[in-house]
């Protein structure tokens, strides 16, 4: 649950920045690029699924959780 809310979050982040984009970057805009950069790799990490995940996920599916 918690890893689906951060990826929401992770997606929702980069598209609510460039809503905001303008043409001059001042601190504000650099601190969002910032922000922007490590929601994407926020997604990044909870993307990558390893054999633990994968089977943490069966034994949820298998419980009905």
């Amino acid at each position: 649950m918690l890893r689906k809310t951060l990826f929401g979050i992770a997606l929702i982040l980069p598209l609510a920045g460039g809503l905001a984009a303008c043409d001059d970057q001042g601190p504000a805009e650099r601190a969002g690029e910032s922000l922007d950069e490590a929601a994407d790799s926020v997604a990044d990490a909870f993307e990558r699924d390893g054999p633990a995940e994968r089977t943490g996920e069966d034994i949820d599916d298998a419980l009905g959780n």
